[in-house]
């Protein structure tokens, strides 16, 4: 029987980020120099697939420092942890590597740049998630107020509306945040935004990948977990920018063919905590179902590549 056609256009840059691969890799070396068991406080990244494989390593992942055992090392989260964990595991005398993604380090010193200033903080970003979590965690309570929509801006009460900054979680919808910016500014006249935006390149350019593919495409898929921030981002800006159906998928038994019943194109991106191999999963269901076409939608290239913390090259 003969396959329908299908276009399916493949946004550039998907998936893995640099601040992911780097965390991976940190745990790949930890059990590599120090054997199994190595702790993970927290998911490494948020993706099943990844987070099985390390498992199947020797990596045991655990909520909190506390379930970890004083004489095995620890890793913490690409996400970033609260001041209050690595001080824990110094007092403990515990070996620890910090895979926080470099830059959410970035806005974690300038959160504490401005609390030096006197300044108290307004951070954009989701309550709950590990990284405003660790962000937040990084000054005393009281000193960050958070803040997820435009109304909270209208809700929150500084201190000192004249001594004010802000800063944002790095996953976040562009367009969404600049909206959020707008109302802080006019509130706060007097409110100091970061020296270059807080909301990373990986995160930008997946966004902005998807706006030029969606317009395009019937239907939209983003391969990513449902805990991801960046991945369900780029669903809402998919549906932003045009197509009507703009879904997130774990893997491609996840796909519901009913819903693509007689489309000719599909657009496919990737959050940045999502490997290649799951990409191409996708797109081999697409294959054994129709005549595929791929065409890649290429919005920037990324040659960013972040060093790993010297303990891990050095000799155990």
């Amino acid at each position: 029987m003969q396959k329908p056609p299908l276009t399916l256009y493949l946004a550039a840059p998907r998936g893995f980020c640099a601040g992911v691969d780097r965390a991976i890799k940190i745990v790949e070396m930890a059990l590599s120099k120090w054997g199994a068991p190595v702790y993970v406080r927290h998911e490494i990244v948020h993706n099943k697939f990844v987070v099985d494989s390390l498992r199947a390593q020797g990596a045991v992942f655990v909520d909190e420092l506390d379930e970890c055992p004083g004489d095995r090392p620890v890793v913490f989260s690409a996400h970033g942890v609260p001041k209050a964990v690595p001080a824990e595991a110094a007092r403990r005398e515990m070996i620890y590597v910090d895979a926080t993604c470099p830059l959410v380090s970035k806005v974690h010193i300038e959160a504490g740049r401005h609390h030096q200033n006197g300044l108290q903080l307004v951070m954009i970003g989701h309550e709950g998630h590990p990284e405003t979590i660790g962000t937040m965690g990084q000054l005393p309570d009281g000193e960050v107020l958070l803040v997820e929509t435009v109304e909270d801006v209208a809700r929150i009460s500084p201190r000192d509306p004249q001594q004010l900054a802000f800063i944002t979680q790095t996953t976040l919808s562009v367009d969404d945040t600049s909206e959020i910016v707008a109302a802080l500014q006019a509130r706060f006249p007097a409110i100091i935004g970061p020296h270059k935006e807080d909301i990373c390149y990986a995160t930008t350019n997946r966004q902005n990948a998807v706006k030029v593919m969606a317009p395009k495409a019937d239907a939209m898929l983003v391969i990513g977990a449902p805990n991801s921030s960046n991945s369900r981002r780029l669903v809402e800006v998919g549906a932003k920018a045009g197509c009507s159906y703009s879904q997130l998928v774990q893997r491609a038994a996840d796909i519901d063919w009913r819903a693509l019943a007689g489309i000719t194109s599909v657009g496919i991106t990737a959050g940045a905590s999502a490997p290649e191999v799951l990409i191409n999963e996708v797109i081999d269901a697409f294959r054994d179902r129709f005549d595929v076409t791929v065409e890649m939608v290429e919005t920037a290239v990324e040659n960013v590549e972040f060093k790993v913390p010297r303990v891990l090259r050095e000799p155990a």
